[in-house]
């Protein structure tokens, strides 16, 4: 008598291993902490950060909105006066005629010449040899490891008016009959800041694309090298393409770097306020608080400038994020 094997019950084909394991409810929460699992990491870190930065944002924020000065800081009280501190930043003509023009077109200056010289280092570094290539690199960066204090010193005491070695070599070779004050021109006055600026900043450029400019494909340069494509041409068409994500960080970077520039105009001479023509936010918002005890106007002055930076910055990225796509 043949015995007939019962046959095995159908399995669906579309049943998951996470619903024989325990069903969709398990999988669900797998996934859930899959992605949780990232941010219960970063949260120490995170909370620091937020202890750090974004209390005291806040704090400035509060600020802004009083009245504040020695009377508050001594009682403790708080006079909130609303939007005033910002109606009165943004109607006074020294933002618009002085303060904005000097802080806007020397970030925008500074940043193109800090980043166009830290390019043409990068390329040079990128031929030279290993061994001379670490010893460029690390002649380089004692720049950009310079605290800017110091920076900013040694600038002045080579345009000072009375023992500079810049007076001294125009005196020499007939070119000026007496020294020059360069630092009481607004123009001659920024020019010094934007050669300590690019000074104490194009190494950390020209490192940063170094680091790209290495894994850029060499076969690609001998093809178009080969096919006649000029140096010019292979950097625009092959190289920068290459890199414009590392030119995006360089660039984000330099223009919050270049807008709230204070150290190298403060410790200029006249550029702690006493050269009214010379102020930039980061300074005017410095002079406002503790020069003039304005603590309220002062924390105004220093949000306006936070917001003009992250404008700039979401203006950039999202520029940036359109290129992508096309």
């Amino acid at each position: 008598m043949s015995m007939v094997q019962a046959p095995l019950p159908a399995t669906d084909a579309r049943e998951t291993p996470a619903s024989v394991a325990g069903g969709p409810t398990r999988g669900r929460r797998l996934f859930t902490w899959a992605k949780a699992r990232p941010w219960l990491l970063l949260a120490p870190g995170l909370a620091i950060l937020a202890g750090l930065m974004l209390w005291p944002l806040i704090q400035v924020v509060i600020f802004s909105l009083q009245d504040y000065g020695l009377r508050e800081i001594n009682t403790g009280e708080t006079n909130f006066i609303g939007l005033d501190n910002y109606i009165e930043a943004l109607t006074k003509p020294t933002l618009w005629t002085t303060v904005l023009p000097n802080t806007v077109g020397f970030a925008a200056i500074a940043v193109f010449v800090t980043v166009a010289v830290g390019t043409l280092v990068a390329l040079l570094l990128a031929r030279l040899g290993t061994v001379w290539r670490t010893i460029v690199s690390s002649c380089i960066m004692v720049a950009w490891a310079m605290p800017a204090v110091t920076g900013t010193y040694v600038w002045i005491w080579i345009f000072d008016a009375d023992r500079g070695i810049f007076n001294r070599m125009l005196l020499d070779w007939g070119l000026i009959d007496e020294p020059v004050n360069w630092f009481t021109n607004q123009w001659s006055f920024y020019a010094i800041v934007l050669l300590n600026v690019v000074h104490h900043g194009f190494p950390f450029v020209a490192v940063t694309i170094l680091a790209g400019l290495l894994g850029v494909s060499k076969e690609m340069l001998e093809a178009a090298a080969l096919d006649g494509a000029g140096a010019w041409r292979r950097f625009w068409k092959i190289v920068f393409p290459t890199l414009r994500p590392v030119f995006s960080v360089v660039i984000i970077l330099s223009t919050i770097w270049d807008f709230k520039v204070f150290a190298q105009v403060y410790l200029m001479p006249g550029g702690n306020g006493g050269n009214r023509s010379v102020l930039n936010l980061g300074v005017w918002s410095y002079v406002e608080s503790f020069g003039q005890n304005r603590y309220g106007f002062g924390s105004a002055l220093a949000v306006l400038l936070t917001l003009v930076l992250i404008g700039i910055t979401i203006v950039y990225i999202r520029s940036l994020m359109k290129e992508d796509e096309l």
